[in-house]
């Protein structure tokens, strides 16, 4: 049961680390579930030391922060630099000072983790009416805390229930914390994630038993030593990881294997980010029934991911009438690559009819909704990254990227992008038939 329930936590882990990438909810989430997992053979194994410590303390300190970026976001913009400078840190001091200590300094770094979820959990459900969709910001913090005291009771040692009925317990919370983080981060982006969960469920538990199963039978076979333990837990791992992060380990082989032929590289990426997305690709939804709202909120998930077909292929907006029309125009197949590279240039025209009359760039105030747009997601420029190349810029490319770096700061672009989204949404509704 143990090996499972580090299973469900990899793997929910690393799915959500691999369907989030940069965004927070997923990230600290998935983070949080690879801390409980490795807390759970660190326990078995190693059951003291700063190390058993941490990993006693982090996933539920990590969970805190999930629910403070699920808050309107005026009260987390203010309340989550409070959680990564002064709760993360010190709680993370306090773990691995408590398991040096003693019983009693580590019952107070467990005090200092779980009074902030408590008090995290409760905002959450007071603030429930501006999560979307309904009901998920609930059961996730709810989860959360059935799913961290009964963790906490497991990894300290202390024998008030069951230790399998505790661990099939926290099994099926984080399974339902999982699905719930899920759903959150897909609803927000617009794509689907039932049939993509559930592939990905299936094959990581299918190579998980696959190759944990002979580690089980050799245990059988010649008796239960420390080492086999250590190597079950280490092929469930890489079995479960191997799948769910076979899209960038691809890419590192391609890297390798065809690196003179950039061609073909860009080729094969393309197709696989596309394969990735089919599975999150939402149903066709009635788009003239969307409120304002929800159509500009689709509309900034699409121009998010202008440069990954993968992303516009789940997009609904594919299902809008001005891409059949396009697709019909030049004679096209109507598959899901085609609607993406048709929602694609869909977005650069509309993006175009935002530009002023004369020249290439301007800093007048007419030029902040096209500017905010067009360099950022169109040219690909990034002012406030230090990744941004300047030599693979054009002429005025490099002009707005001085113009944003000096005279803009990062939030004012942002205001200017949901301005300009908003102006967007509207060109692309004025295609939707009227009831």
């Amino acid at each position: 049961m143990a090996v499972v329930a580090f299973a469900v936590a990899w793997w929910l882990g690393l799915y959500l680390l691999a369907r989030g990438g940069r965004r927070t909810v997923p990230r600290r989430a998935g983070i949080g579930l690879l801390g409980f997992a490795l807390a759970l053979p660190v326990d078995e194994l190693w059951p003291t030391g700063p190390v058993h410590g941490l990993l006693l303390c982090l996933p539920a300190v990590l969970w805190t922060g999930v629910l403070v970026r699920l808050l309107p976001e005026p009260l987390a913009d203010a309340l989550d630099p409070w959680w990564r400078r002064v709760l993360l840190p010190v709680t993370t001091v306090a773990a691995v000072a408590g398991s040096l200590a003693g019983t009693v300094a580590m019952l107070v770094a467990a005090a200092l983790v779980l009074v902030p979820l408590v008090v995290a959990v409760w905002l959450l459900v007071a603030h429930r009416a501006t999560v979307r969709p309904d009901g998920v910001g609930e059961l996730v913090a709810v989860t959360l805390l059935l799913c961290t005291l009964p963790s906490a009771l497991l990894l300290f040692g202390l024998r008030v229930w069951d230790h399998e009925l505790l661990l099939v317990g926290i099994a099926v919370d984080l399974a339902v914390l999982g699905v719930g983080v899920a759903v959150l981060d897909a609803f927000g982006e617009g794509e689907a994630v039932r049939r993509d969960m559930l592939f990905s469920a299936l094959v990581a538990g299918g190579t998980a038993v696959l190759f944990g199963g002979q580690v089980l039978l050799a245990t059988a076979l010649v008796g239960d030593w420390p080492a086999l333990r250590v190597l079950l837990y280490g092929v469930v791992a890489a079995a479960v990881a191997v799948q769910v992060l076979a899209r960038p380990l691809s890419w590192v082989a391609d890297r390798l294997a065809f690196r003179t032929v950039p061609a073909l590289r860009r080729s094969r990426t393309e197709l696989r980010e596309v394969a990735d997305g089919l599975p999150k690709r939402a149903e066709r939804i009635a788009l003239a029934e969307l409120d304002d709202a929800e159509f500009t909120r689709l509309t900034r998930r699409a121009l998010s991911g202008y440069g990954d077909l993968g992303k516009l292929v789940a997009s609904p907006l594919t299902a809008l009438p001005a891409i059949d029309a396009r697709l019909a125009a030049r004679g096209a197949a109507d598959t899901p690559l085609e609607r993406a590279r048709e929602l694609k240039a869909l977005l650069a025209d509309a993006i175009a009819r935002l530009k002023p009359a004369g020249g290439e760039f301007g800093t007048s105030e007419e030029w902040r909704h096209y500017n905010a747009l067009h360099f950022y997601y169109v040219a690909g420029v990034r002012p406030y990254s230090v990744r941004t190349k300047v030599t693979e810029l054009d002429p005025p490319a490099r002009r707005a990227l001085a113009w944003f770096a000096d005279q803009v700061p990062e939030r004012t672009l942002h205001n200017w992008q949901a301005a300009a989204a908003r102006l967007l949404a509207a060109d692309l509704r004025a295609g939707l038939p009227t009831h």
